[in-house]
């Protein structure tokens, strides 16, 4: 089961680096019991499990010492004696044997032999879950990513156990997993963090009566992937636990995109430094869900959200606030980070084309030529209504705007339809913003 595949590949790894020689159990016991669930605040709330089956007037946060070792001791005695299920084998099947409960994971038919050890495995790999927007959690199994995970659980143990902090939820782990691989990974790490940088970061969110942990959006996880490994590519497991467990299945996740998009933004732009942002990155990227059925996560699915009606309606930038000026530049990012298939063809193109059509409607005075842009060239569906608009505008340019009109005309033609949506909504983008630069 992959929860356990993921603790075994973790702890492999921390045996290596702490030169340890912990069994699963050793480190359930001294490690992750001792962070996770011996305090009145517990990091992880498993449905059914020993540790939040309480007695009659038992909660949590008036468990003694003694209360709590006895639910260890309680899943101690289930891991020797029973046969293993969802209650105290994190992701595996629930035990109801006829049907197959909402709260079950990785059914199957293949009778499958399972180890005592291999579930103390499965409640280490479900803590280093990466939670993000959306309701869903990523699994990778990559040593240096549950590494780096692991090293954050300290901190959101420090955090829940601070008496000024009592206002902060508990069992978010994930979430927390998510927010801390981000920050850890992003370029704005301090080593001397405290929680108001934390705060200051939007890792968590504050008002009267709680503190609680934000999900972080998947493409603010991506591009602090991409730091860590340019040009890997990362198998993700993505999934949801709670009343109803939820499998998206194994998605490869493409990191090379990130760097093609910074690229492309610092040819574009001469910087770099909105990627160091986390509501410019917010910018980018499909809802989870959406992306994975694209099959992976990469350049498509790293599209802006909001772009879509862009794309299909006549809706333009209005370019009335700082905010569209990045909206501005996050869209032309990724539209020429999509037609353009090397570095090479990293140009401003299309703004000099802007200013072509710029120039044609200023040699008008009445509405036509204005209308023949809104209407035909630039609010065009197909390929055909946009050529036939640029030829409606060969009789009102001069020689050298009427040659680039012509290799226009034979770009377009050679565009598949998709290339051409992406396109046009770029020209539209640069006309308006010249428009308004003018």
């Amino acid at each position: 089961m992959i929860t356990t595949l993921i603790g075994k590949t973790f702890l492999n790894a921390y045996n290596e680096k702490y030169n340890r020689n912990y069994s699963a159990k050793e480190f359930f016991e001294n490690e992750y019991f001792e962070l996770f669930f011996n305090h009145q605040k517990y990091m992880q709330w498993i449905t059914n499990s020993p540790f939040v089956q309480m007695k009659a007037g038992q909660k949590p946060e008036k468990l003694s010492a003694e209360d709590r070792e006895e639910k260890l001791q309680n899943l101690f005695s289930k891991v020797k004696s029973e046969i293993p299920d969802a209650s105290f084998a994190i992701g595996y099947p629930a035990s109801e044997s006829k049907e197959f409960a909402s709260t079950s994971g990785l059914v199957s038919d293949i009778k499958i032999t399972i180890e005592k050890e291999d579930i103390y495995y499965s409640w280490i790999g479900s803590g280093l879950g990466i939670g993000v927007a959306g309701g869903y959690s990523l699994l990778i199994n990559d040593a240096k990513v549950l590494l780096t995970t692991y090293d954050g659980w300290k901190f959101y143990r420090k955090y829940l156990s601070e008496p000024t902090l009592n206002k902060l939820r508990g069992n978010q782990v994930n979430s927390w997993n998510g927010q801390w691989l981000t920050y850890k990974l992003g370029k704005k790490f301090d080593e001397s963090f405290s929680f108001s940088t934390l705060e200051m970061e939007g890792i968590f969110k504050i008002d009267n009566s709680l503190i609680e942990v934000n999900t972080v959006s998947w493409s603010n996880l991506f591009f602090s992937l991409s730091n860590l490994y340019p040009e890997k590519v990362l198998n993700s497991y993505i999934y949801s636990f709670g009343q109803t467990n939820k499998t998206v299945g194994f998605i490869p996740i493409y990191l090379k995109a990130g760097k093609r998009l910074i690229d492309v933004f610092k040819k574009l732009f001469y910087t770099d430094l909105p990627f160091n942002n986390k509501n410019f990155q917010t910018l980018f990227g499909m809802h989870i869900k959406r992306a994975c059925e694209l099959g992976n996560i990469g350049l498509h699915a790293l599209q802006p959200d909001n772009i879509k009606k862009y794309i299909r309606d006549d809706r333009n930038i209005s370019f009335k606030n700082e905010e569209d000026n990045l909206i501005y530049q996050s869209y032309k990012t990724w539209l020429i980070a999509m037609l353009s298939k090397n570095k090479e063809e990293i140009t401003d193109y299309t703004i000099d084309l802007a200013k072509l059509i710029q120039r044609y409607r200023a040699g008008a005075t009445g509405t036509n030529r204005m209308n023949l842009i809104k209407n035909d060239l630039l609010g065009s569906k197909s390929k055909k209504g946009f050529i036939d608009a640029l030829t409606e505008m060969v009789n009102g340019v001069d020689s050298i705007d009427l040659e680039t009109l012509k290799h226009l005309k034979d770009e377009v033609h050679l565009m598949t339809n998709e290339e051409f949506g992406y396109f046009n909504t770029l020209l539209k983008f640069d006309y308006a913003f010249v428009e308004k630069q003018s």
